[in-house]
Parts: C-alpha cells; structure tokens; sequence
C-alpha cells in the first residue's frame, strides 16, 4: 500500500515484526510537506479550532496547487491533520483559510461521511454542545487558550479514584501518603444501568473511607471528558441509551459529591491524571503521558506544569494512514491510536504471532496469556510487544508536531511485567533510527510498581482544593 486517495504513504525503516503494512502517519505528513516546499507554488492554509470558551488554536500548512500531480493528496493529508487536531485540542468550529474546494470538502466530510459525522457528534454535540461547523474565511481569529496549574494539593485525608475500563482503583491518601489501596474487577462498558456505575463507585469511596477519620476532598480520573465535573462523553458509559445518560450520568458526580457532604470534588480525565503522576513523580514538567490499557490514554503537561483544555484523547488519533488499517470499533475510522496502544492491540496481534486463544476470550484474559508467555521469554509474546513498541516509536514522532515535551510515561496494564520494557526499547529504537534529533532529547520512563498502585491515586487525590 503506497497511496491513500493520492496521498503519498512511506514504508517505515523499522517495520513492526508483526505488521508490514503499517504506514506511520508521521512519514507520510513529513513527506508531503518537503514535498510540498519543494514545488514552486504551494497553497498556504490557515487552520483555527475554536472552542465553547472562546479558546482558539491556530495552524498553519501547505499543501500541492489544484494543476499539480500530487494534489489529489491534499484532502487526505488536511482530514488526517484535522482529525488529529479534533481529538488532540476540541473544537465545534473549523475556520479554514484555503481553496475553496477543499473547504467544501470538509465541509461534506463532516455532515455526510460516517467517521466525520461521528467526530462532529462527539466532539461538536456531545463535548462542546454543538455539531461542528467549517467556516471559509480569510478572516482566521486570534488565537487564545487558558492553561491552569492541576493539583499537587496534598494537604488533609483525602480519596482518589481511578475508573478504568476492566477495573476501578481508589486509595486512602493521607497528607500525600497511600495508607490504603484496593483494585476491583468491574465490567463497565456495556452496562445500560447507570445504577451499575454509581453504586459501583460510591462502594469504592465507602471501603476506603473506613480507613481515614474523615474524608477532607475527593479526586478522580476515568476515560472520557469531564467539564465541570459533568460528564460529556466516555467510553465507560457507552451502553447507556442517550436520555438516560443526559438524565442519570451527566450530573453522577455531582451527586456523589452531595452524597459525601459538598466535600471538594474533582474529576478528570485519567490520561491528565496519568500526565499529572508523571510530573509529580519525575519533578519535571513537559509531560506526555500514554496509558495503554483497556483503551488508550492520554494526557499532557505543559513545559510550564501546567494544564490546557485540550482534549488529548488519544485513541481517536490517527497513526497509521493505511487506509486498510484496523478500524476503532467506536468510531469506525481506521489507523487510530485505540487499535495500537492498548489490550485491543495485543488482542489483535496475538493471532500473527501464532498465539492462540479462544475467540470469545474477553481481552484482560487475552492479555494475561501474553503476559505469562512474556515471563517465560515466549518469542511469540516478545513479538506483540516488539510491534506495539515500534508503533509507539513512530507515533512519539507524530506527536511530537503537535506538543512539545521531554518526556514520555508509558503506563497501563499493557505495559506491566517484562513487556513494558520491550515496548520502551522498541520506541527508543524507532526514533534512534528514523529521528535522532528526537531520541537526543525525549526521555522514556516507567513508572515502577508502587506508582502504578499509588501514583494515580494520589494524583487524582491532589486534584481538590481544600476549603478554607
């Protein structure tokens, strides 16, 4: 596979062991815009995502003229990049500053095509209350964005939370310290009782309660977007019908929080949180944080320890531009992160590595066969985890257009026993030969075993504020 829709795709120098067809979306963007420079008349574009809040980000490419060649490629190099930049930054409203062909183009893709629609339900509808819309203007608005230290208050007894896809944990945090911890097995996703979440929830609270004299604050982290502490979209409630989501989990945790008193809630989504960790544990900002575990995470501190309202949902981002990559069962798109950086991702490799298990084997347990082979130096789990670390490698590059940091913190329970490091060294490989300016300054950490218990926790726990 050479070309999507006209779109140049270059084979990578590393190729995952397991996936030859793997096209990174880095190569090919980079690619296009040498390409792109060396011609002599490209089109400049001016891109703005403009938020609910009156944040808007701004971005500037180029890209072939409509007599050349190449240009058949300009579509899907901008979708690809708008796509990136939806679930990376937000936005319901697109200025676009270029042909004007292109422009109605995207217009179509987002009112008409099935995986546009879906990133305008979403993102437009459902995050920031309305469908998106691409406004042609050459009149791009200024841009402007808050940022916002997070956290780090760990004064008084606090709770901390984290709601994961295949398990919730929450710890007792006392003055900074985990004095208590526990981790229960649950089935959130398909449940279309939101009973099944709250009582699921407010169990956890109530258990390690017990072991503080009073709870001070509560702090939580989960999979989705929270504003407010009100729940706009997340995969943890994906089987719940529409009207009952905008009646009983919207508001879920502004109930909780009534239900212990108005104590100083908080609740965010957990790749911030895992970011957060990093920071917290590392002493050091300019955080990229990426959790590869039920789904895929992500969170982003800046350089300045701070913060943004960007999305950062990083299992909606494109990083393989395959058109016949494996598509995201959500949203239907091929190439997203969801499908490389996750238990979806061992799940998928496990057949080409010649691992068998039973189809219908739910993906913890898929994991843990892989991870038991990994203990034993299998060199068919070596390969799973050699794969997704090349993915990673790749993908590291790619975001790398997009934020700036120095470091990365890989977590999650794909990365938990000897195939953690097997996907870090495969990382650092990929950008050691295809991007050494990167390899020279991005570090790679993982945090050690009482951080994936307590880290989180106490993170999510320092998110309040205490009243004074």
């Amino acid at each position: 596979m050479n070309t999507n829709n006209g779109l140049a795709l270059v084979t990578p120098r590393i190729t995952p062991v397991l996936d030859p067809f793997f096209r990174p979306a880095v190569l090919a963007t980079r690619a296009f815009r040498e390409q792109v420079r060396t011609t002599s008349d490209p089109v400049a574009v001016r891109l703005a995502l403009e938020q609910s809040d009156g944040s808007v980000f701004q971005f500037q490419t180029e890209i072939f003229s409509d007599s050349h060649p190449q240009a058949a490629g300009n579509f899907v190099y901008i979708e690809r990049m708008l796509k990136f930049l939806l679930w990376s930054r937000g936005g319901f409203r697109i200025h676009f500053d270029g042909p004007r062909s292109l422009g109605e183009a995207l217009k179509k893709h987002y009112r008409e095509a099935a995986t546009g629609k879906f990133d305008s339900e979403i993102v437009g509808n459902r995050i920031f209350d309305k469908p998106i819309e691409v406004v042609l203007t050459r009149d791009i608005p200024a841009a402007r964005s808050n940022t916002t230290p997070l956290g780090r208050h760990l004064d008084g007894y606090r709770i901390g939370f984290d709601l994961g896809g295949s398990d919730r944990k929450v710890a007792a945090i006392v003055n900074g310290q985990a004095v208590y911890s526990e981790e229960v097995v649950w089935d959130p996703y398909y449940q279309t009782d939101p009973k099944y979440h709250y009582e699921g929830v407010m169990e956890s609270l109530r258990s390690v309660a017990k072991h503080m004299p009073r709870v001070d604050a509560i702090g939580g982290s989960a999979a989705g977007v929270y504003v407010n502490n009100r729940v706009k979209v997340a995969s943890l409630f994906r089987g719940i019908p529409p009207d009952v989501f905008e009646k009983e989990v919207k508001d879920m945790f502004l109930k909780i929080q009534k239900e212990w008193g108005n104590v100083p809630l908080e609740i965010v989504n957990d790749g911030e949180v895992t970011a957060l960790a990093g920071s917290m544990s590392l002493r050091q900002n300019g955080v990229l944080g990426i959790a590869l575990g039920t789904s895929t995470a992500g969170g982003y501190v800046t350089m300045e320890g701070n913060i943004t309202s960007w999305l950062n949902e990083f299992a909606f981002m494109p990083v393989d531009y395959n058109p016949q990559a494996p598509t995201d069962e959500w949203s239907g798109d091929y190439g997203c992160g969801v499908q490389y950086f996750s238990q979806q991702a061992v799940g998928r490799l496990m057949p080409a590595a010649g691992i068998e298990a039973e189809a219908d084997l739910p993906l913890p347990e898929k994991l843990k066969v892989v991870q038991s082979l990994a203990y034993k130096e299998d060199y068919r789990a070596h390969k799973v985890y050699q794969t997704i670390g090349t993915y990673l490698g790749y993908a590291i590059a790619h975001y790398s257009d997009f934020y700036d940091f120095k470091n990365v913190l890989a977590l999650g329970r794909v990365t938990s026993g000897p195939g953690g490091e097997t996907i870090v060294n495969g990382a650092k490989e990929v950008l050691k030969v295809e991007f050494p300016e990167l390899a020279a300054r991005i570090a790679f950490h993982i945090p050690s075993e009482k951080d994936k218990r307590h880290g989180q926790a106490v993170a999510a726990a320092s998110l309040p504020k205490l009243k004074r």
